[in-house]
């Protein structure tokens, strides 16, 4: 794979990673923000005993964030299928 090397700070410590492409640095990089601005929240917010407190917090939060957005894709689908369903019924009957 072809790309460049970047390097991130999560929690105060560096990661090296690997990125194919600008838009994909920018997501890193975003995506780093989130987590070190989720974590300033958490900090201020609830009592811990160390940053792998927070980083769990975090990372259950962004978890719980992606089973709701998958939850609300398979429901989309859903609505999308009947709804289909329902226009072709009505046209049937307005052709019939």
């Amino acid at each position: 794979m072809k790309g460049q090397h970047i390097s991130v700070i999560i929690a105060d410590r560096p990661y090296r990673l690997m990125v194919g492409s600008e838009l994909e640095e920018e997501q890193c990089r975003k995506a780093k923000d989130l987590i070190n601005d989720k974590m300033k929240d958490y900090a201020n917010s609830f009592a811990f005993r160390d940053k792998q407190d927070l980083l769990a917090m975090v990372a259950l939060q962004f978890a719980v964030d992606v089973v709701k957005s998958e939850d609300s894709v398979r429901y989309n689908e859903e609505l999308e299928q009947k709804l289909n369903q329902l226009d072709k019924l009505l046209n049937d009957c307005l052709d019939g």
